[in-house]
């Protein structure tokens, strides 16, 4: 047991309120993992590089490994657990990145979903360039990001309600 004072925090995470008592040192990233067992956030850098542990906070999306958990206290975060639909299907923001291929590996797809969810509610209708540019603090370090572009395309064009149409190369 630690001698370091412990804080009370509350928030809501995925819909659903929770109390805990925190060291003031705790990132939130470390908090949702270990406390909450929340683990579809990475642990990729610690130094917000990667975007590994991206999830949404307030209707803003932040890498959770630059945040502490007492900074999370009143805050409505949102984590890759709660992207499905109400009835367990994909949301279209999955879905693009399961039929658009856009993950290999996997790791960093949690935190890229979370910021493609943030990207296409702030422009639901992103260009290339804005897509590109909208995810460029997230690394993925296997699929050449071309297919993640396509998946965060095919999700807009759903949620549009339009007809995806792949560019041609």
């Amino acid at each position: 047991m630690s001698d370091i004072e412990q804080i009370p925090v509350t928030m809501t995470v995925n819909g659903k309120k929770v109390q805990r008592f925190v060291e003031p040192r705790t990132l939130l990233i470390h908090f949702l993992r270990e406390d909450l067992d929340i683990t579809g956030p990475h642990i990729g850098c610690e130094t917000s590089h990667c975007g590994a542990c991206t999830i949404e906070m307030n209707g803003m999306s932040v890498k959770a490994c630059t945040v502490f958990a007492v900074q999370a206290n009143n805050a409505e975060l949102t984590t890759v657990e709660a992207m499905a639909n109400a009835d367990g299907t994909l949301s279209a923001l999955q879905e693009g990145f399961r039929q658009m291929h856009g993950l290999q590996c996997g790791y960093c797809t949690p935190g890229m979903i979370m910021r493609a969810h943030v990207l296409l509610k702030e422009n639901p209708n992103p260009t290339e360039d804005e897509i590109r540019m909208g995810i460029s603090g997230n690394l993925c370090r296997c699929t050449g990001y071309q297919n993640i572009v396509k998946a965060i395309q095919y999700a807009a064009a759903k949620l549009n309600g339009t007809e995806f149409q792949e560019a041609a190369e």
